[in-house]
């Protein structure tokens, strides 16, 4: 049976629409996989390159940082509390962009952990398509803690 991580999207302080995980792979105290399908429908295509649409790359670091930051943190804080008043904040990124993201498009993105310490979790990302090819990479890090426990 698929372990379930719903309680992890559960915790998400994102709604549509801006959610950018659509789906928990796999996750463990190093490394976090999660998917996300970008709808056509997404307003930010009416704009982002008249009549050739592609994915913003601010929208790519959010994806990316929704799932290789936030969720591996909830996981990582979860295990040692109940998280009923967390916080999170991005503090630094540095992506490079190689494929566009075009709307319909589904992403894999890979997050492996450098370090969590004093609240400060630092990542290194990578988001592939379906053909498992390359679309960015990059390092995050943010803020993530327990107010008041």
């Amino acid at each position: 049976m698929k372990e379930t991580y719903d309680w992890i999207l559960n915790k998400l302080p994102y709604s549509d629409p801006f959610l950018f995980v659509h789906e928990m792979l796999d996750i463990n105290d190093t490394m976090v996989k999660g998917s996300y399908r970008f709808s056509p429908k997404l307003d930010f295509y009416q704009g982002h390159f008249k009549n050739d649409p592609i994915t913003p790359g601010v929208i790519l670091t959010e994806c990316c940082a929704q799932i290789g930051l936030v969720c591996l943190g909830i996981y990582l804080l979860g295990q040692k509390t109940k998280l009923e008043n967390f916080t999170i904040g991005m503090s630094s990124s540095q992506m490079e962009f190689l494929l566009p993201v075009l709307p319909g498009e589904r992403v894999r993105v890979v997050s492996n952990l450098i370090y969590f310490r004093f609240q400060k979790l630092k990542c290194e990302v990578q988001m592939y398509n379906e053909d498992s090819k390359l679309i960015c990479k990059g390092v995050l890090a943010g803020m993530i803690g327990v107010a008041n426990e």
